[in-house]
């Protein structure tokens, strides 16, 4: 008898939600284990669950600040660095595309700062490219072909939400890069970019 192998919870993308069938209890047991360990990649998944069952902003971003504290070698780049309200949202949008067809495009968010804004404190950015979101937003920043939103207001790529829509072909990509940018406004977030 062939004994199946269950993929530790780490290993997963935050979309799957590997630990939301714990209890409360449960997952903060697991968030403490993942502390005393160092265990950056569980203690991801720990806080994105809690952020999915839209725990309170600060117990959120007191686990986050506990985690950076505890292992920040080993966090994952999908997990963002500070609390955003409507993450939860942007995974329910993004979750509803998927790539046909394969090829080198990525697409990517971008948190953008707004607090200077009504409507604030935080805006999304959607891009694509064929370089990798975290190599792509260096660029941004270092004024290689930026957009001047991302220049001046990026905070973070939010890597999570799009996980997914990597390695896509060029035309799809595009398509796919201007209907979640109209998927994510439809979902009253902030967005800029997305042509």
């Amino acid at each position: 008898m062939r004994r199946s192998r269950q993929v530790p919870a780490a290993a997963l993308a935050p979309a799957q939600r590997p630990l939301a069938p714990l209890r409360p209890q449960q997952l903060e047991a697991r968030f403490a284990e993942a502390l005393g360990a160092r265990d950056g990649s569980l203690g991801a998944h720990c806080i994105h669950e809690l952020w999915m069952r839209g725990e309170f902003a600060a117990h959120v971003e007191r686990a986050l600040v506990l985690l950076w504290e505890q292992a920040a070698d080993s966090i994952p780049e999908w997990l963002p660095m500070r609390y955003i309200d409507w993450l939860p949202s942007a995974y329910e949008v993004t979750a509803r595309f998927r790539a046909r067809r394969r090829g080198r495009s990525n697409l990517y968010l971008v948190l953008l700062d707004f607090a200077d804004r009504r409507r604030g404190p935080f805006g999304v950015y959607v891009g694509m490219s064929h370089y990798r979101p975290s190599e792509r937003f260096d660029q941004h920043k270092a004024g290689i072909r930026a957009a001047g939103c991302v220049l001046q207001r990026g905070l973070e790529v939010l890597t999570g939400p799009t996980l997914h829509l990597q390695q896509v072909a060029r035309a799809e990509a595009a398509q796919l890069e201007a209907s979640l940018a109209r998927a994510l406004e439809d979902a009253g977030l902030l967005v800029e970019g997305g042509h």
